[in-house]
């Protein structure tokens, strides 16, 4: 099982991290992500594969005042 921010995600196994967060409606300048407790560069969201057993937190940044 692959686990996104706490939540099971089977059908995200062997996609990208890119292909995750545009799928899942993230905005990805927006946000940083982690996977397996290890914050990913941007530059390799694209080329990161998801794995039977990764877990991905999904951080955003939202403003406020």
């Amino acid at each position: 099982m692959l686990w996104i921010n706490g939540n099971p995600m089977e059908k995200a196994i062997g996609k990208t991290i890119l292909e995750v967060l545009q799928s899942e409606g993230y905005q990805v300048e927006r946000v940083i992500a982690e996977l397996n407790e290890e914050f990913i560069p941007k530059a390799k969201y694209e080329s990161t594969l998801l794995q039977e057993g990764d877990v991905l937190e999904v951080i955003s940044f939202v403003g406020g005042g």
